[in-house]
Parts: C-alpha cells; structure tokens; sequence
C-alpha cells in the first residue's frame, strides 16, 4: 500500500531504495557464504547515508526520527541483514545529536564530527548470555584503576562490530560507597585488549555477522564513562534515549523485510495470474493490513517520542513499555505476514533460491531481539496493572517521571 511520505521522507526513503535494490541483488551471497557486505557499507558512505542522523551543522542529513524509520525500512526491503547491522550505527548517533542539541554536550560534538567526517562507525555491545539485555546489570565487571577502568567479560550479539570503530558497552561495577552499579563505556573496538570472536553462524540475518565480544583487561578512561545506574534500576536517561530510538528501529528493519516479502509475493501472483483469486486477494489483503498496523505505530512512536510528550506525560516503566510495545508489534507483525503469505505463493516459498526463503530466516530474529517476546508481553502487561517491576533512577538530566 502506497505511503503518504513528506517530502523529507521521501528524500531519505529514494536512497535507501537506490541502495537497496543494489543490496538486495548480492544479499543472497552474503547469506549464503555467512560474511559480512563491507561493500554495502562502502556505497551508503558515498552516498551519505551512514550521516543521516547527524546535526547538519556538522555535515549530516539532520533526519530525525520520523525521517529515519521509513530509509530503514525501505533499506530492509532490500537486504534485511545490513539494514539491521547499519541500524546499530545510524540509531545512536540519532540518540547523541537530539542530546547533543539540547545540552551542547562539547565530547557529545566531538564524536558528532568525527562521524560525520566518516571516521568514526559505531555498535551497540551490550547483550550476553544469561542476562536479559534491558540494562539492569551485566556480567561483564568494571575495576576501578589510577585514570579510569578495567573491563573484563564477553558480549554476544555484537551487530556492526565487523566494521564499527567504536561501540557502547555495559559492565558492572562494585562501587564502595554507592553499591552495585551498572557502567556504560564508550570503546575503542582496535584496542588490542579487545578480541572479537568468529562465532555467528546462525538461522538468518547471517549478513549481520553479529560476533562474540571480549574484554580481556581492557583500560577506559574516565572520560569515557558515559553514564551509571543502580543495578536492577529502570533508568530515565536510558529509556530516553538507547530504547526510545533502538526499539523503533528495529521494528522499522523486520517492517521492512515483510514489505519485501510482500513486494515480491504481489509480482509473484500477478506474473502467475493468480491475482484475480478471491483467496490470494484476502491473503494479501491481510498482509497489507498487518504492515500498515506496524506502520502506524512506527509513526505514533516518532511523534510522540520525538516532540518528548512521552517524557513528560508518562513514568520511565510506562514510556520503556511504550518502546515495548512498538517493537513487539512490528516483530510479530512480520512473522505473521511471511506465515500468511505462504498461502498465496505455494511452494516458491520453499525455495532456496528465492529471495523469499531467506528473508522467512531473516524475520525470525525478531522475536527474542531486545525486548524478547516473552519480556515485551510481561512490561506491558505488568505497566497496564498497575505493578512496578523495577525501582526507578532518575537522572538528574532526564525528564520522565
């Protein structure tokens, strides 16, 4: 179903298409050899496209969030796997420039320019195994040193570290006078204290080569202390800004793969001339109305969290439960269209050597990204009762209750 895009929008959503339809004729070889598409990233740096997020002021397109979902989307018709790893890049750098704007953050700046100088490509290291990835607490563990930190622990699920230059990451640390605490660092993925281990060899989104992280006896510095939380805290800061823009990100990105899916199943049938079908039309039918729900509450999630009333109207547990709930929608939108679609194109679906089967693979990642099903279903449901699952820290620079 045709959108009704503003003229920004459309300028973004034609060059994620131009590179998209690029993307998607070597995705298949990507998925099939298990590697990661450098080159991929090569075009979306000529074209501008890693600086869409970024102030103008600082030679970035300025795209907010109501102009980043839809590229993303539109990228993720094309090849799923680097839409989802660019994400991990394109999203935080969303995140700082809002901050950036609002506090003037001077080594926010510094980070700003030199992405948008293209030497700086950032991921997001924060899930391991054994922990739910909400940051509340982590096993990797920080000792404090003269001048700054010792990091020790592995990460998995590392997204976009085959080309990042730096990541974000959590660890916990022991702190004498405040208790447990749990510490996000900026770092250097070229520290030779950093190894990153060949380990992705998965069902779908294989692109992505989402690797093992370790920190063997890392040193950061003080300075690169982004921000610290109690352990077993809902964190203000952190929902405003890592699960405000990562939650509709990643809704955005498995939207798009089902587009594509659906994209490709319409010229299926009509080449067939299957299209005249009462049961093919309401199978498509219900595909439409699945991805135009989740296109809905990608544009309610970047109006509302992009003029800040979520911030101002709800408390952190509610507004995580927003982010929630976005993404939960979108996922699981996805899988139903790709089921459902079945129906219309028979056994092409089955094909190995059809776009199809390797964006079915792709969207099932969906389901235990941050928030997991599981963990989505109990935010919400616990959010609309009434009952606190977690203590709340309010940093003093946030805004929500």
């Amino acid at each position: 179903m045709k959108q009704c895009l503003t003229d920004r929008q459309r300028e973004f959503v034609a060059m994620a298409a131009e590179l998209a339809d690029r993307f998607a004729e070597r995705a298949g070889d990507h998925d099939r050899d298990n590697d990661f598409p450098h080159e991929n990233y090569k075009e979306m740096r000529e074209a501008g496209f890693l600086r869409i997020s970024l102030p103008e002021e600082f030679g970035g397109a300025g795209a907010g969030m109501a102009e980043i979902l839809p590229a993303i989307e539109r990228l993720a018709m094309g090849d799923g796997a680097t839409a989802l790893a660019v994400t991990m890049h394109i999203s935080p750098l969303g995140q700082w420039s809002a901050v950036w704007r609002r506090t003037g953050d001077p080594k926010l700046e510094g980070f700003l320019r030199l992405a948008a100088e293209d030497k700086l490509v950032w991921a997001a290291v924060t899930s391991e195994i054994g922990t739910p990835n909400l940051m509340t607490d982590a096993r990797t563990t920080a000792t404090k040193v003269d001048g700054g930190y010792l990091l020790n622990g592995r990460k998995n699920f590392g997204t976009n570290t085959a080309v990042a230059t730096h990541c974000s990451t959590t660890a916990r640390y022991e702190d004498p006078e405040l208790g447990p605490r749990l510490m996000l660092f900026r770092v250097a993925l070229d520290d030779a204290a950093v190894t990153i281990h060949q380990t992705w060899d998965m069902m779908g989104m294989r692109a992505t080569q989402s690797n093992d992280v370790e920190y063997s006896d890392l040193f950061v510095p003080d300075d690169a202390l982004v921000h610290s939380l109690p352990i077993g805290h809902l964190d203000s800061r952190v929902a405003e800004t890592v699960f405000a823009w990562a939650m509709p990100a990643f809704g955005a990105v498995y939207t798009g793969v089902a587009a594509g899916a659906l994209d490709w199943a319409t010229r299926q049938v009509v080449r067939r001339g299957t299209a005249s079908s009462a049961r093919v039309q309401d199978t498509i039918a219900e595909c439409e109305i699945l991805l135009e729900s989740s296109r809905a509450m990608l544009h309610r999630h970047a109006d509302e969290f992009g003029a800040g009333r979520v911030f101002t109207e709800l408390t952190v547990q509610e507004a995580l439960s927003r982010c929630a709930l976005v993404k939960y929608v979108c996922t699981n939108n996805a899988t139903q269209i790709f089921t459902k679609l079945v129906d219309a194109v028979g056994g092409a679906s089955y094909v190995r050597k059809l776009p199809f089967e390797r964006m079915w693979r792709d969207v099932q990642a969906g389901a235990f990204m941050p928030f997991a099903n599981y963990a989505a279903r109990e935010l919400i449901g616990a959010t609309a009762l009434g009952i606190e699952l977690a203590p709340v820290h309010q940093d003093q620079r946030g805004s929500a209750k």
